[in-house]
């Protein structure tokens, strides 16, 4: 252990070379390197976690620099999950990164999450956060709970020692539309450093046995007034016993079918090519086809034809998979796409700037 390195921490008498002791000892899944995970792991690193696992698949485009503090301009399009892993080892030689260049889903996450003592979900995405807490409910993880929205933000600690879990906070998902990420809704910046920073603060509380972690309690964060309310979760008397995971994408009401750019290009006639992204994200460049941002589509259904197979895609595919989703509610006899892994799958000569 260096002590010299972590002396302003073991010098607080209730935390001293013991709480040290169980940092180095513990191991630590972070779920997510944007917003949220960019300042829990940089905390986590510098405050000596043993060993940190990082899951990320995305990569750097200049609409997260606002936020995501790992990364820098010159950094645009390189690997999130090979630029935090050199920025984090630089920081902290001593802490041991495992890397998994996958998404976090029902088929490698509880063999992903099994070596692990606690897991910290940095993503905006809600199946994720139900997959999340199924596995930790099978496994017998506590996970902390994060989550950002324009100027507010929650935290919470779930499955602490088998107590409260997410399911009891929301037993069942809202419909997509209503649980809007960060391209869709905005958040202020600095929004991701407090509550990312929160979420590394209960990690390191529960690992390190200090203190009351926010074991059944609700967070809530307002900046603009800067007013901080604490609500206490209930335990749903019929909260179903989670022994096996699903598919959480149908359970959110997220199944929509995807096409892939390949699949697309070979047959571009056969299909009405829709842009769900912001505006002036169409503006500066753009595939082709129709520009209805995502929260535009039901005010201007008229414009969409009925008679042809429809393609919904955004930057990375999240959020065409929720337009998607919600369009078929109101054509339910049309075929509606989503383009598999959005722009970020498609051709440099493709776009049109």
């Amino acid at each position: 252990m260096n002590t010299q390195r972590y002396s302003r921490q073991t010098a607080i008498p209730t935390f001293g070379i013991e709480g040290q002791q169980r940092l180095q000892d513990s191991r630590i899944l972070v779920i997510g390197a944007g917003g949220l995970g960019s300042p829990a792991l940089l905390y986590l690193a510098a405050a000596g976690v043993g060993t940190l696992g990082l899951v990320e698949t995305d990569v750097v485009d200049v609409s997260n620099l606002q936020r995501q503090i790992l990364y820098t301009t010159p950094e645009i399009g390189q690997s999130k999950l090979v630029l935090a892993e050199a920025r984090l080892r630089a920081l902290n030689p001593n802490v041991h990164i495992n890397t998994y260049p996958t998404r976090f889903q029902a088929g490698n996450a509880l063999e992903i999450a099994a070596d692990y003592h606690l897991i910290l979900d940095a993503t905006d995405n809600l199946a994720t956060r139900y997959l999340v807490n199924d596995v930790c409910a099978i496994l017998g993880l506590p996970w902390v709970y994060g989550a950002i929205y324009r100027f507010e933000g929650q935290v919470a600690v779930f499955n602490h020692q088998r107590g409260i879990d997410y399911r009891d906070l929301f037993p069942t998902p809202p419909p997509p539309e209503l649980t809007p990420n960060c391209a869709t809704a905005g958040v202020l910046g600095v929004m991701a450093g407090i509550i990312g920073t929160m979420q590394a603060t209960e990690a390191i509380k529960v690992v390190a046995n200090l203190g009351n972690p926010l074991d059944g309690e609700l967070l809530l964060v307002d900046a603009l007034t800067q007013e901080y309310r604490k609500i206490r979760i209930p335990k749903q008397l019929n909260r179903p016993v989670i022994d096996e995971l699903m598919d959480y994408e149908a359970f959110c009401g997220l199944t929509t079918d995807e096409i892939s750019w390949e699949t697309y290009a070979k047959h571009p006639s056969h299909y009405i090519l829709i842009d769900v992204r912001e505006i002036w994200e169409h503006e500066e460049e753009h595939i082709g086809g129709l520009s209805i941002p995502m929260d535009e589509l039901q005010d201007r259904l008229h414009e969409i034809p009925k008679d042809q197979p429809l393609v919904l895609h955004c930057l990375g595919g999240s959020r065409s998979q929720i337009a998607a989703s919600s369009l078929r509610k109101n054509r339910p006899n049309q075929a509606i796409f989503s383009l598999q892994n959005g722009l970020r799958d498609v051709p440099e000569e493709a776009f049109i700037r």
